[in-house]
Formats: C-alpha cells, structure tokens, sequence
C-alpha cells in the first residue's frame, strides 16, 4: 500500500491553482497550492471497490494489514494514510488520542495534514481532525467506483443481453469544451455579472407579515439542485402552461403553482440583487392551501408538505409512471419507507411500504450525566435551571444519526397495539421496525420540535441541540443493509425489490448538506432562518438579509429542517444515451 501511495508524487505540479469546489479547510488549500490537483486526480489508480458497488479503500494485498506507523495498532478507530508520505497513522474520534494529527504536527515545514482513510477511501485533515472535501478527489472516487461496477456487470451479463440492456449504467466522465463547443458558447452567450460576495441566484425574499416560514423553505428549495436545474433549463414552461390552461382557468382550475415557482427562478437567478417579493406565489399557494391562507405565523414544515403537493397537483404528470417518477417534486424528494411488523409467537412478518417526501424524527431521549454516570431522564429542554439540574449535571448531546438509529430500531409495540398474524390467525404482541427501500435524490428530515398534548390540552418547544454531520452516509438505514444484518449476507434480493434499485441505492447512499431551516423562538412567536451552502461557502438567509457565515456558525444552529443530496447521482441509462 506504501508504494501504491509514494506513486502519486510522481504527478506533483506547483501550479497556485485552488480549486472553488473544495472544503474551507486552510490545509487543503495549502496543500493544493503546493502541489495541485494532479495528486488526488492520480489517486484513481490506488483506489479498490470491493465487492463491487460497495464503499472505496485504498488499494493493497490481501496479506497486507495496515498499521500505525507510531504504535503499530491494526485495529484502531481509523487508519490514515498521509497523502504527501503515504506513512499510516491512526485516529481515535471524538477527542481521543491521534498520532495521524502529531505525525502533521511534527513536521516543520508542514504539508503532511492532508490523509486518506485507508478503509473508506474520504479524505481527512489530520490538523482539522474532520473530513473535508475536495473537487477532484470526488472526481477519482467516482471514476473508480463506476469502472469498478461496469466491469462487475460485464461478468454478471456475458452471455445475456437482456440482463445487459437493464443493467447498463452512464458512466461518470469528466468533461470540457473543445475548440468548436467554445465557439458555440462564446456565440451564443453573454458574460453573467456576478459579484464577488455572492453566488448568482443568492437573493433575499422580503417578509411579507410573517412569512419567514415560507421565505425559509423556498430558500432551500430556490437551491436544491436537482430542481433549480428542473426549472432554470426550462422543464416547465409557465407560459405554454397558462396559454394551455387558459380556458380551464375560467371554470375555476386553480392556479398552476409550478408556474410561479417557474417564476420566481427566473427572478432570483436573473442577477437583480435587490430583495424578492414573492407576492404572486404567496397567492397562488392559498388558494392551494385555503386552511393556511392568513398572515398568522406558519409552520416551516407544514408548508414545505402543502408546497410540494401543490406543484404535485397542477404540474402535467404521466399516469402510468409510478409515485416517485410522476412529476418534479416527487421525483426530487420522494423515496420509499418499509415497515416490518414480526409476531414474536411464530416469526411471520407484514410488510407494508410507503412513499414519503421527508422524514420526521424524534430527538433522542435525554441522557443526563452526573458525576461520570449517565441516567437518562426524559426533560423536553435544554435550560439546566428549568428542569432541575444541578451544575454537575450536564444533558448529552442529541445527533441526527442517532435519531436515524432510533427511527430504524427495532421497536417492540405494547399489548395494546397487538397485530393480528395471519398464520397464528390470533392477535399477537410483535416487534416492528422501519427501514429505508429507496433513498431519494434529496433527503430532508423534519425534526419534531413542537409538540402538541391533546391530553393536557397544551403545546410547547423542544429547543434543544441537535448535532448533525455535513456528509451522511444513509447505508445503515437502506431495507437491504437491515435485513442483511437480521439473516446474514447470504441475502442479496428481497420480495418485492428489484435488483438495479438495491445497487442504485447502495451506490448513492451518500448525503451533503446543502441546507438547513432553524427556528428560534417560542412556538407561537418565534422566526425561522435559513443557511445555504454554496460554492462551498455558508450563508444566512434571513428574509431580505443575506450575510456570509463561518460553517461553525451553522454546526451551532438549531436545526429544525435538514436538507441533504446525494454526492454521487446514479443514472439509468435511457434508449436515447445507450441504445441496445
């Protein structure tokens, strides 16, 4: 593996470049000013997928067994190969010991803080002690994983050409301009004036008596990417639309609300810096959602549901496609739940799947240490003096991938929810479990921050501290992934799955966040924000405001709605791109 790693010198080229598309780190940037991009683009050739479709490493014999070069540990938390010496060091997480970090340290002239995980093949800053991000060894992570699947299909489908025409797959390839394409885009194009400050399409939307709610999640969806290049290459045409919809319109159809959006991104992305008033889709969205049509304070989440079955409702749909391919909205955020319901008397299973277009999560039960020892005590807030903790007490931290732990826990339901089993033919106690059959290509979790008692007749605020991960790996949580560590890995299929689905899943089980809606405030007076990723720089948008905010600023916000998209998109490759 050393030699494998000591290849990539080879490539070194000092050429200033810094690439945009890159994490905020100071080291990486260092690093690439030092060296460029030839490193990580040459990486392709270190890296190994194994099985295929399965998670990247760096390439090394089967006897080889990585070690830390300071303690000779195989086995620690994680193993880093440090890329300018490709000597491996170990990290422990979480504060604990890391001579990954001493062995950058301890060189005086630097250049040693950049590492790859030696089994996950993510890049790590051993200074930073967090993953980061860069453009082109993306670009090699990806080259690998999808030669190493196109060569794993070619075995699987020699001597079938059926299994081959539904498994072909659109290969990943880097791509730019030549000459004449130049030409063409020189030609028919005009130079767009963007500030420096500010990405295009970054613009403020006014307050119009307290929508912050909705300025808050059309925000997020101003900048989910699969749908601002849904609409801004002119998928929905809103005045084909309304000149189509004309006559309809007289007999009382509503509003066609894709149309304002449609609008409204033409707003935004034309360069006009000055705020946005969204007065028109306000509009056209009561009359979809006439139960909400007032100037009272809204629920963030409740409108992100309505919004989206309103674009669901009007937007021209193909009736035979299935749920997650009928229009944009659905194609963008849908994905499939499955519910397993077990008898503990006999072991028969239900199992039930539903479409959904977020996930709402529960925060983890609180955990309240005292004196070293853990107690967990339910207390919906994180105020000390509310709940009665004494200053040695000192409430845990919540964390969105402990929410997901939870949400996918198997769950033994009461004797008062007992389910009947058609092969006991007699209700019986049970255990159900949730899990995740298709991810989709954006993931938003909702969490559930208000809570509302129709005993007690009262509502309140959860307001404490979420932990959530800029990159999410959704494997541990995907239908195929459970149900392998419930029966074993001699299960590849299940009832009801088709095989591409489970490969597409399992190859674009990896999230990044791009949004997040917090709310701060009481439940009936408080005001929602936004912090938007772009062009790997966070900013707050906070109605007509937008300001520029360091990504700690974000790790310490009150997450209320999560938006993450899929690192790596997986296409299916149509007739008119790979025709059989």
């Amino acid at each position: 593996m050393s030699s494998t790693i000591n290849h990539l010198h080879h490539h070194h080229r000092i050429d200033g470049q810094i690439s945009p598309l890159t994490s905020s780190c100071p080291h990486l940037a260092d690093f690439r000013s030092r060296n460029g991009a030839k490193p990580f683009r040459a990486l392709q050739d270190c890296l190994r997928v194994k099985p295929p479709g399965g998670r990247a490493g760096i390439r090394r014999e089967p006897s080889e067994v990585p070690r830390c070069a300071a303690c000779g540990d195989s086995s620690p938390s994680r193993l880093y190969a440090c890329v300018a010496c490709a000597a491996v060091f170990c990290h422990a997480p979480s504060g604990g010991p890391s001579h990954a970090s001493a062995h950058a340290a301890s060189m005086p002239l630097g250049g040693h803080e950049i590492a790859v995980d030696v089994d996950r093949a993510e890049l790590f800053c051993c200074a930073c002690r967090d993953q980061i991000y860069d453009r082109d060894f993306d670009a090699a992570v990806v080259l690998c994983q999808s030669a190493a699947l196109k060569s794993a299909i070619t075995v699987q489908s020699s001597g079938n050409p059926e299994n081959m025409r539904k498994r072909r797959r659109v290969d990943y390839r880097p791509w730019s301009p030549d000459v004449r394409e130049r030409l063409l885009m020189d030609n028919g194009s005009s130079v767009l004036d963007c500030e420096i400050d500010r990405p295009r399409g970054l613009r403020g939307l006014n307050n119009l008596g307290n929508t912050c709610f909705m300025n808050s999640v059309l925000q997020a969806l101003l900048h989910t990417p699969p749908l601002r290049d849904y609409f801004l290459s002119d998928r929905h045409n809103r005045y084909y639309c309304q000149l189509k919809n004309a006559n309809g319109m007289i007999k009382g159809v509503k509003l066609c609300l894709a149309c304002d959006v449609d609008a409204m991104f033409s707003a935004v992305f034309s360069g006009d810096r000055k705020p946005y008033s969204p007065a028109k889709f306000l509009y056209s969205w009561w009359q979809h959602a006439s139960n909400l049509a007032s100037y009272d304070q809204q629920d963030a989440h409740e409108f992100f549901i309505s919004m989206l079955d309103g674009i669901h409702e009007n937007v021209e749909r193909d009736r035979g496609k299935r749920h997650g391919d009928c229009c944009i909205a659905h194609r963008v955020f849908s994905g499939i739940l499955r519910s397993d319901v077990m008898c503990m008397a006999c072991g028969f299973t239900s199992t039930t799947y539903d479409p959904c277009v977020d996930i709402s999560l529960d925060l983890e039960p609180h955990q309240v240490t005292a004196h070293g020892k853990t107690s967990a005590k339910s207390h919906p807030s994180s105020n000390s003096e509310a709940n009665g903790f004494s200053s040695t007490q000192i409430p845990t931290t919540s964390t969105l991938i402990g929410c997901l732990d939870r949400f996918t826990r198997p769950e033994r339901l009461g004797s008062d929810q007992k389910f009947f089993c058609q092969q006991c033919q007699v209700s019986q106690e049970s255990l159900k479990q949730m899990s995740i059959r298709k991810l989709p290509l954006v993931s938003c979790f909702h969490i559930k921050r208000f809570e509302h008692s129709h005993t007690r007749k009262m509502s309140r605020k959860v307001d404490r501290y979420l932990q959530f991960p800029f990159s999410l790996d959704m494997a541990p949580y995907l239908s195929s992934s459970i149900l392998r560590s419930r029966f074993g890995n001699r299960v590849f299929s299940f009832e009801g799955d088709d095989g591409d689905d489970v490969a597409a899943n399992e190859m674009s089980s990896e999230f990044e966040l791009f949004a997040v809606v917090t709310h701060s405030g009481k439940l009936d007076a408080g005001h929602y924000v936004t912090y938007l990723r772009l062009s790997n720089q966070w900013y707050k948008c906070d109605d007509a405001w937008i300001t520029r905010v360091n990504e700690n600023v974000v790790r310490a916000a009150q997450g209320y709605m999560m938006f993450y998209v899929q690192k790596m998109l997986y296409y299916r490759a149509s007739a008119q791109v790979c025709p059989s």
